[in-house]
């Protein structure tokens, strides 16, 4: 009996590189909080799993030609939006930086939720294949 390790770690692996993903365009938004004209972006995180999970059941698409569109769970941009802005400034910059530190913040405590489920889930197969 083979062991897939995609069927061993379930989706948390695809909600690992989703934070990691947000991570990114939050650092992004907050290293342009001062240019003007800059629009805040974020990532719709449940789109990314939805994605990831309908490609982990075998039902997903596959692209099969380059000019189609790209379904995979973690391509293109489709999952990374324009943010709405609370109070936009003067200069057209729709970045708040409070809110971006906040949200960086919560994104980095999620993705230590997710690094510990997986931690969990390597440390049961690896209890399995060691017999104990």
């Amino acid at each position: 009996m083979a062991i897939s390790l995609d069927k061993a770690l379930g989706i948390h692996q695809h909600a690992l590189e989703g934070r990691v993903k947000r991570a990114e365009v939050l650092a992004n938004n907050l290293a342009n909080a001062d240019t003007p004209g800059y629009k805040a972006r974020d990532v719709d995180f449940q789109a990314m799993m939805q994605k990831a999970q309908d490609s982990m059941s075998g039902f997903g698409m596959t692209r099969t030609h380059e000019s189609h569109m790209d379904t995979s769970p973690m391509g293109a941009d489709s999952e990374l939006l324009y943010r709405v802005p609370h109070q936009p400034s003067v200069d057209g910059n729709t970045v708040d930086a409070q809110q971006e530190q906040t949200r960086f913040m919560r994104n980095a405590m999620d993705y230590q939720a997710s690094f510990q489920f997986l931690d969990g889930k390597v440390s049961g197969i690896k209890k399995a294949l060691s017999g104990q």
